[in-house]
């Protein structure tokens, strides 16, 4: 319990009109007339409201005062963050030139309403989308050499893809002139139905890019081939890594189609597809976005050459999440560089340091502090007199408005030739608003306590949130057996769900960059002989199955209200009992599942639930049973729920 906060003056408006009134039956007794209708009154009762207000501000002194011991530690407040993500940019037709979008081109999410204000994002480097074709078409069977085919393909001829036979591992190669990281191409051909046995819809294929040590999977947007099986095109996203490499001898940006190995129950080719004609050519480009704003060369002002000055920017906050900014003072050998630092406790009287409060957008310089023989000592280097001041870089903006769904990117606000439109195949995420000054009363306890080192668990899980405030859950957990002197970090980052509220798998998985943030701040702050494990947690896939019977005219509804209820509960965000996300390692009991079914508005009857494991990554399904355990470093995941609901009275209508 905190401590109590007293009042200075606890009086209040009624208390003052009373105490007032009885100073005048003192003073002025003929004054006999002090009902509300008398002018003499409503001056008092003016003068009443007017004080009440004084006095409200004097009991918030305290209050003042905290923030001022608060600011004395060494409390700043938190800047935003802005989210990123992943925009396409579709090219108008095919171009014969490469086509550069300059870093800084802005799009944008419109709003959905008045309320709302257009999110703008921009990009944060330069993107070239190459122009391709293609240059070889190679077949590269499981167990065998590799063949050009390009001379069979130029001469019209079918060129059969895989093997007669077609097996896992078997692959077809597209040499084009360069590599084209990036971008988005292509690959039209003209087959016909000979590799029988798979369905079209589903097939066991994957396009895959060389990234100069590995082949890297490709995401398809579409597939109109049906496994290469007829006339159509497949749009493939090419991974920033791509690179040129030698394969049967020549040297081209290569990718290719391989077969892989059939799921449980999904049809196999029995033969090879072909292929008569081939095309590739580049479409677009994907550039990373964010939702800040990029300022240069910002004047800060004119040092007065004194210690401990502070410049402000017209244009608060600065975003801390990449590389922070630097202040350039000018000199006659040019512009010197100021380097910020946390504090200036640690810097010696020629650093060059600054230290940023990024929430208010102030610099503060180096102080100088008495000591005590009365000398005085600088913290740091201090600006000469008359020197002009300027940061040449900063970034501004940020904040949760910018994770925004997928698709929701869709304007192009920045003049690009060639250029036709935008969108974003998945959120925009880790946009994370300013923190309040409420909320650094409430961690500065905890930071004076924790004292910047990471002992126990909590500590491990505070510096985490601290240092990637975009995260949504942090857990820190014992080592796993034989991981003696070892401790995890398991992070699940916040995500915009699709529609629906329904999460996909892929958007559990937090960034690299967030990682390698948390894990390098914890890394200064661990105790000697800690080993760090900074890693997302494992998740557990949940199916269920169950069959509700409804009122006739409901059933459509009571399905989707059904379904929408388990994601809702078996969600590691928002999901369990208490709404914060389901526990780690909490099993997934057969009798709280049966509970949320009948809880659904207008459900007659929950006749049957079954619970199913499942692999997320694979989507492989178990076997049904009553409970399913969840290892402790673990969440649930939803995946795949089979509702069927029937009408009272009717026969089965399946979901």
């Amino acid at each position: 319990m905190a401590l109590p906060s007293p009042h200075l003056d606890d009086r209040r408006f009624q208390q003052l009109v009373d105490e007032a009134k009885r100073y005048v039956q003192q003073r002025a007794p003929e004054w006999t007339d002090h009902n509300v209708s008398d002018p003499g009154v409503t001056l008092i009762e003016t003068f009443a409201y007017m004080v009440d207000q004084l006095l409200y501000r004097l009991n918030r002194v305290p209050e003042k005062n905290y923030a001022a011991f608060l600011d004395l530690l060494g409390v700043r407040l938190f800047p935003p963050t802005a989210a990123t993500g992943e925009v396409d940019f579709w090219l108008s037709a095919p171009q014969p030139e490469t086509v550069l979008l300059p870093a800084g081109t802005e799009v944008a999410a419109p709003s959905r309403g008045e309320a709302e204000d257009v999110v703008v994002f921009s990009t944060t480097e330069e993107l070239p989308i190459v122009p391709s074709e293609l240059t070889r078409l190679v077949t590269s069977p499981a167990s065998g050499e590799q063949t050009d085919r390009t001379g069979t393909l130029a001469e019209g001829a079918d060129v059969p893809c895989f093997q007669a036979q077609p097996a896992a591992g078997d692959a077809l190669l597209f040499g084009l002139p360069t590599a084209v990281p990036r971008c988005v191409v292509v690959v039209r051909l003209d087959s016909r139905v000979e590799g029988v046995g798979v369905d079209p819809r589903h097939p066991p294929l994957v396009w895959e890019a060389w990234d100069g040590a590995r082949w890297a999977g490709c995401e398809t947007a579409s597939d109109t081939t049906g496994g290469l099986n007829r006339p159509g095109e497949v749009v493939v996203f090419v991974p920033a890594a791509h690179t040129a490499s030698v394969v049967a001898g020549v040297r081209a940006g290569w990718l290719r189609c391989r077969v892989t190995p059939p799921e449980r129950g999904q049809p196999f080719y029995s033969e090879s597809p072909t292929v008569r004609e081939a095309e590739v050519f580049t479409v677009g480009g994907t550039a990373t976005v964010e939702h800040a704003e990029t300022v240069h060369d910002v004047p800060l002002g004119v040092s007065e050459g004194i210690p401990g000055q502070r410049f402000t920017l017209s244009r608060p906050p600065v975003l801390l999440d990449g590389a922070p900014p630097v202040v350039e003072v000018s000199s006659g050998e040019g512009w010197q560089t100021w380097t910020p630092v946390e504090h200036f406790g640690a810097s010696a009287p020629g650093d060059r340091h600054v230290v940023i409060d990024a929430a208010h957008g102030e610099f503060a310089f180096p102080p100088a502090v008495r000591e005590q023989d009365g000398t005085l000592r600088t913290y740091g280097a201090v600006p000469p007199k008359g020197a002009r001041l300027r940061v040449p870089r900063y970034r501004t903006g940020g904040g949760a408005a910018g994770n925004v769904a997928r698709g929701a990117i869709s304007v192009l606000r920045s003049s690009v030739p060639y250029v036709a439109r935008v969108d974003n195949r998945e959120a925009a995420r880790g946009g994370v608003d300013g923190e309040t000054v409420e909320n650094a009363k409430l961690r500065a306890p905890h930071m004076l306590r924790m004292q910047e080192r990471a002992v126990t668990a909590e500590d491990h899980e505070r510096i985490a949130r601290q240092a990637a405030p975009s995260v949504r859950r942090v857990c820190c957990l014992p080592a796993r057996a034989g991981e003696a002197g070892a401790v995890r970090v398991l992070v699940v980052p916040d995500a915009v769900a699709d529609d629906g509220d329904r999460l996909r798998f892929e958007q559990l998985i937090p960034s690299e960059q967030v990682l390698s943030a948390i894990a390098a701040q914890l890394d200064e702050r661990r105790l000697l002989g800690t080993r760090l494990v900074v890693e997302p947690p494992a998740y557990q896939g949940v199916t269920v199955v169950a069959r509700l019977v409804a009122a006739p005219g409901d059933v459509d509804r009571v399905r989707e209200e059904a379904t929408d209820a388990l994601f809702r509960h078996l969600d590691p965000l928002d999901g369990g009992s208490q709404h914060t996300g389901w526990p780690f390692g909490r099993a997934v009991q057969y009798g709280e599942v049966f509970a949320v079914l009948q809880g659904v508005a207008d459900a007659v009857l929950v006749e049957e639930v079954l619970l199913f494991p499942a692999d997320p990554i694979t989507g492989r399904r178990g076997s049904p049973a009553q409970r399913i355990d969840v290892a402790p470093d673990a969440l649930v995941f939803s995946y795949r729920h089979q509702v069927v609901v029937t009408a009272a009275g009717a026969p089965e209508d399946a979901g």
